[in-house]
């Protein structure tokens, strides 16, 4: 393989990384779907799609090959699934999602339409929302009730996230990374799991911090500013079938 194709893979790990995330509900699960799909592009020189759609591609492939493409998490079919974690999370085109799953177009958009009608249907959850600035706290809030979704509560602190995390006991954590002079928010997170368990979506402006397959780090990802979409198809992922860190 050419070096600048090899180039070009390693700059599309963070995001193979959070797709496979994401599809696994795990972190482990996900990067060991990275790794070997990485492994196996390494060896072969297939210029068919760009590298980032390729580990997409293979990734979608081992994904059904280890047993998952059975798994209907929330009962929404394997397809549908990817294509929206494809063309939300991953911000792909309808097009280019079809060609990483090898569809047409025509049947990515009417798997598409159907999983979109599933997930106005899927089932809610109560969100407890970790977030220092109040107006991003407030516009967030307002994307979970788009969402369907109710307000557990609002955190700006670890403190009073722990506290509010105790006493609501939320089916969904959103939480930002830097808490300002409030701390931190992996590590909210890490001591509510401690006693709790609940499915958590970071949201940072700086995705490929999480995402460096180095250390323990989360399986849910979405990036600011984020779409409501985005924010409905990571919810859906994280209650119907994910797990925050693994």
């Amino acid at each position: 393989m050419p070096l600048s194709r090899r180039q070009d893979l390693l700059r599309a790990l963070p995001y193979a990384r959070r797709y496979a995330r994401a599809l696994c509900g795990s972190q482990s699960s996900g990067d060991l779907l990275v790794a070997e799909s990485l492994r196996e592009l390494m060896a072969v020189d297939d210029p068919s799609l760009p590298p980032r759609l390729r580990l997409y591609q293979w990734i979608s492939r081992h994904h059904a090959e280890h047993g998952s493409s059975g798994d209907a998490a929330g009962g929404m079919p394997p397809l549908g699934r990817k294509l929206l974690l494809l063309t939300s999370l991953e911000e792909l085109s309808v097009n280019d999602a079809a060609r990483v799953l090898s569809l047409s177009p025509e049947q990515a958009a009417t798997i598409l339409e159907d999983a979109h009608a599933r997930l106005r249907s899927c089932a809610q959850t109560s969100v407890l929302i970790i977030e220092d600035e109040p107006i991003i706290a407030m516009d967030i809030e307002e994307l979970v009730r788009q969402c369907g979704h109710t307000i557990a509560g609002v955190a700006s602190s670890e403190a009073e996230a722990i506290k509010l995390a105790r006493e609501t006991r939320p089916g969904l954590i959103l939480a930002d990374i830097n808490l300002g002079d409030g701390g931190d928010g992996m590590k909210a997170v890490s001591s509510i799991l401690q006693h709790q368990d609940i499915p958590i979506i970071f949201v940072t402006a700086y995705p490929e911090r999480l995402l460096t397959g180095d250390t323990i780090e989360p399986a849910f990802v979405i990036t600011k500013p984020f779409e409501p979409l985005t924010l409905a198809v990571s919810t859906y992922q994280a209650v119907s079938g994910g797990v925050s860190l693994n």
